[in-house]
């Protein structure tokens, strides 16, 4: 099947070579072509250029679309969920508003423990309906590849099973969807005072399951004061590895303990949250692989500081944009509005929040090959907006995203 779409006012994140990532001073560049063409076949990008050097004048096209005062952009790579959850957490979303704060409300058996409370006893089936609907919801906003951790189970038979939906849900929807094991996510009760002998659980009794059955790609820990520590998140990333899983963690949320040089260490893909950040953190980041991810939605939700992205992308540094889709700290899957959030309160331009958004969060899936950007050879995945007057104008229309139609694999969603 051949589509192609005629008189785009602009074509959003071009390139003709697929580069890794984009930092520094580069995430202030946004390739575009303006009265351009896309031309697809089946699921693949062909083509694409200004409208005046289509060369295929006499090509049968199964499909034209007309794009007239609309532009067109790869679509969102949100690398950073936990979509794969039970229930809702209104509750602790009204104590916060009386006062409480996240950590008090975990202490208090919310948080991550009441999710794993509902997620134990849910089945798989109704697991799989539940986080089926939030995929098709974040497919409709423009996401067209994500990571979905497991983390809210706390058991071998929860966590197995958040996997397992995880799996099924990549094998059902044309997304292309990323696997995390995020086994130490938290202490379960039974093992309130037992740290050491959790994490001998989850490395002795569920990691080799998961990488048995081929559940996850990427593993993942809560480094982070009252969870788990440095020594900790080193003990679980050096079994990974023995496993080939490649490390995504969690680090510096809330304080600063050292989780990013870990990450740095162990050749971490990525290292997300970022909210508090020291000098020595950016400086470890610099002449690595690992790229630094920020969650602007959590900090809006929970009240809490931003990630200084200006210092991180100033230092020369690449960085990505996530949701951390969850059910306690970010109901939400909008990375519009996640984009918007990082230019209005951590004041990234529009070009360098799409490139965090686009090519920046393919990398810290490792899909950087074929998501990301509008590159001959890469997937179709794209966003068709509606007539808008610039690109400035998607972060700038918070409230309201700007999308008409979303093509993944080459099919409308």
């Amino acid at each position: 099947m051949i589509t192609l779409i005629n008189n785009i006012k602009e074509l959003i994140q071009v390139e003709d070579f697929p580069q890794k990532k984009v930092s520094g001073k580069k995430m202030k560049i946004l390739p575009t072509i303006k009265n351009a063409f896309l031309l697809i076949e089946n699921n693949i990008i062909k083509d694409f250029g200004n409208i005046n050097n289509f060369k295929d004048k006499n090509i049968v096209v199964d499909n034209l679309i007309d794009a007239s005062g609309k532009m067109v952009l790869p679509t969102w790579c949100d690398s950073h969920t936990h979509i794969v959850y039970a229930g809702n957490r209104e509750q602790e979303f009204i104590d916060r508003i009386k006062g409480l704060s996240y950590e008090e409300i975990a202490n208090n058996g919310g948080g991550i423990l009441n999710s794993a409370k509902k997620l134990q006893t849910i089945s798989e089936e109704n697991l799989y309906k539940q986080s089926a609907k939030r995929i098709e919801e974040i497919m409709q906003l423009g996401t067209g590849a994500v990571e979905i951790k497991s983390g809210y189970g706390l058991t071998k038979d929860a966590e197995l099973k958040m996997l397992r939906v995880i799996k099924k849900l990549n094998n059902n929807y044309p997304i292309t969807i990323k696997a995390t094991f995020l086994g130490a996510h938290a202490l379960p009760i039974e093992f309130k005072n037992n740290k050491s002998g959790y994490l001998d659980f989850v490395i002795n009794e569920i990691l080799p399951i998961v990488v048995k059955e081929d559940l996850a790609e990427f593993i993942d820990i809560f480094c982070e004061t009252g969870y788990f520590s440095v020594k900790d998140t080193e003990r679980l990333l050096k079994a990974g590895e023995k496993f080939g899983l490649i490390p995504k963690i969690h680090v510096n949320q809330f304080t600063a303990i050292g989780g990013v040089q870990i990450g740095v260490k162990y050749n971490a893909l990525s290292v997300d949250h970022l909210e508090e950040m020291r000098a020595k953190d950016i400086e470890v980041l610099k002449n690595s692989n690992t790229m630094p991810v920020a969650l602007p939605s959590c900090s809006y939700f929970l009240g809490i500081p931003y990630t200084p992205a200006r210092k991180i992308i100033d230092a020369g540094l690449p960085l990505a944009l996530a949701t951390d889709y969850n059910p306690g700290s970010t109901p939400s899957g909008n990375m519009n509005f996640v984009v918007s959030t990082a230019c209005i309160k951590m004041k990234l331009t529009p070009e360098e929040a799409i490139n965090a958004a686009t090519i920046n969060g393919a990398y810290a899936m490792g899909l950087e090959k074929t998501h990301g950007s509008i590159c001959r050879g890469k997937k179709a995945n794209f966003i068709l907006t509606k007539k808008i007057p610039s690109y400035g104008f998607i972060p700038y229309s918070f409230g309201n995203h700007q999308i008409d139609q979303v093509f993944i694999e080459g099919l409308k969603i």
